[in-house]
C-alpha cells in the first residue's frame, strides 16, 4: 500500500518570477512569500500564499520542458474568497486579464475567471447560500 500525499504545492512556470510574484500579490491579494535569487542575482524561485496553500513560482527551463504559457492553458486553480465581486473589481483595476465576470453557477458558487501575467488560469469563487446557510467549497 502506498502512503497518501501529505501536502500538495501548485507550481507555476513564470517568465519573470519577480514580476509574477508582485502581480499575484497586488492583483489577486495573495500573501508574499519571497523570491530567491542565485549568486548572479537571477530569480530562481518564488512563493506566494493563497489561504493555507503555498504556490511555488518556478523559472522557465526549456531544456527540462518548463515553459511559460501564452494564451493556452490546460489547467488552473480555484481560489475561494470572502467576496468574489469585490475581489473581481480589485483584480480588474490592478490589470488582471479577466476571462469571465462574476456569475452564479449551478454548482453552488459565484465565480469569475482571470489570468496572471504568464497566462495561468484562476477562478475566484464564493459559495452561494444553500437553504439559508453558506455551502463549503
Amino acid at each position: 500500500m502506498t502512503s497518501m500525499p501529505s501536502r500538495t504545492i501548485p507550481l507555476l512556470i513564470c517568465q519573470d518570477i519577480q514580476a509574477s510574484h508582485d502581480f499575484l500579490v497586488n492583483a489577486f491579494g495573495f500573501r508574499a512569500g519571497g523570491v530567491s535569487r542565485d549568486a548572479a542575482g537571477l530569480a530562481v524561485h518564488g512563493e506566494v500564499e493563497a489561504g493555507d496553500t503555498t504556490i511555488w513560482l518556478h523559472r522557465v527551463v526549456p531544456e527540462k520542458g518548463l515553459a511559460a504559457l501564452t494564451d493556452v492553458a490546460s489547467s488552473g486553480l480555484v481560489i475561494f474568497v470572502d467576496d468574489v465581486d469585490a475581489h473581481y473589481r480589485h483584480a480588474k483595476s490592478a490589470g488582471a486579464r479577466i476571462d469571465s465576470e462574476p456569475t452564479d453557477q449551478s454548482y453552488g458558487q459565484r465565480e469569475y475567471g482571470a489570468r496572471d501575467l504568464d497566462g495561468h488560469r484562476f477562478w475566484f469563487a464564493t459559495p452561494l447560500p444553500s437553504n439559508g446557510s453558506p455551502s463549503k467549497g
